[in-house]
């Protein structure tokens, strides 16, 4: 074979490698969607042969990474404030990818499944109530022997969507928390011990007798722990499950889906639920991103939010609602490289 026949050839292989490398993806962010994630980036990747790189660092990183555009796409369960869009090198999109709720997780040596109010959740977090046999707690939960001893408390120790969505709901039921704490992925906690990640919370709470901690619903099962029931604004005491999770949803949304669903209007619903998101540029052309890989992310969270789905459930996350799921469609839509719509 010639010389001159030979090198298009091979430079049309570098071009191939060069391509198939570019397509690939790297995300970061929320440890609240990762079992989800990793299950749905292996399926994806095994069936359009590209590989996406998800790094669980919680929401604070990925957000902080998104911006300094070290990443593909974060993952987050906060909604960015106002102030943090406004510092973006652009206009950045959340697309909802399903919904999961925050659990209330113990360590106590009983049978029966605890109940708890949104002002005995604050006082516990507050530190006002200290011992599991406090008459508020009791009065609660008539006919358990609860025991004299001491409440020990687990937060996160990270920047946290889970702990945005878990403050978000305590600075809706509690003035004193809202005015004391307030809401965030970091917050100074009034007591308690930290732990990295919902898997850090979820280990500590295991290991700690007379504990309590917040964890996404997936790790308290995974876990084998033991979950209270919350009076929601209704006033029933839910149980978190898909259902009540995705029946938190059942409320009016905006077309940009930065909403919060936390101590939701909704009769039956679970009252610390939220969407997680992955947040992207809306435009794609930035950095000397190419079209390749534009098109590879715009591929993937079409089949995330299509095809995808059908992981959720079984991995105990709750689909996203037709509503929710046709505006994520139009966000989608909406992304664009060089100032045009990606095909």
């Amino acid at each position: 074979m010639k010389l001159t026949s030979i090198v298009p050839l091979l430079i049309g292989a570098l071009l191939s490698i060069h391509n198939a490398f570019s397509e690939d993806l790297t995300g970061a962010g929320a440890s609240f969607p990762y079992p989800l994630y990793s299950k749905m980036f292996s399926e994806y990747g095994k069936q359009y042969k590209i590989n996406i790189n998800y790094q669980s660092i919680g929401s604070g990183g990925g957000i902080k990474q998104l911006l300094a555009k070290t990443i593909d796409f974060g993952g987050s369960d906060a909604i960015m404030s106002d102030e943090q869009l406004s510092k973006a090198p652009g206009k950045i999109l959340h697309i909802p990818t399903c919904l999961g709720s925050v659990v209330i997780v113990y360590n106590l040596n009983i049978k029966d499944e605890l109940k708890l109010t949104p002002d005995v959740i604050s006082d516990i977090f507050l530190g006002k109530i200290k011992k599991w046999n406090d008459p508020k707690i009791a009065e609660l939960n008539k006919g358990i022997k609860l025991p004299d001893a001491n409440i020990s408390v687990v937060h996160r120790s990270d920047g946290s969507g889970t702990t945005a969505i878990f403050t978000d709901y305590l600075s809706k039921v509690s003035s004193e928390w809202k005015n004391k704490v307030g809401t965030g992925t970091s917050v100074n906690w009034p007591v308690g011990i930290g732990g990295k990640g919902n898997e850090g919370v979820a280990g500590l709470v295991k290991q700690v007798p007379n504990s309590i901690g917040y964890v996404e619903l997936i790790y308290a099962i995974q876990n084998k722990m033991n979950y209270a029931a919350i009076q929601n604004k209704a006033g029933k005491f839910i149980k978190p499950t898909l259902e009540s999770t995705s029946k938190a949803a059942e409320i009016e949304m905006p077309d940009d889906m930065r909403i919060s669903i936390t101590n939701t209007d909704s009769p039956d619903g679970y009252p610390i639920a939220g969407f997680t998101y992955i947040l992207v540029y809306q435009e794609q052309k930035y950095d000397n991103r190419s079209l390749a890989k534009a098109r590879s992310l715009y591929k993937l969270l079409n089949w995330i939010i299509n095809e995808g789905q059908k992981f959720t459930t079984p991995l105990h996350y709750a689909p996203l609602p037709e509503a929710a799921k046709k505006k994520a469609q139009a966000l989608i839509q909406s992304i664009t490289y060089d100032g045009k719509p990606i095909e």
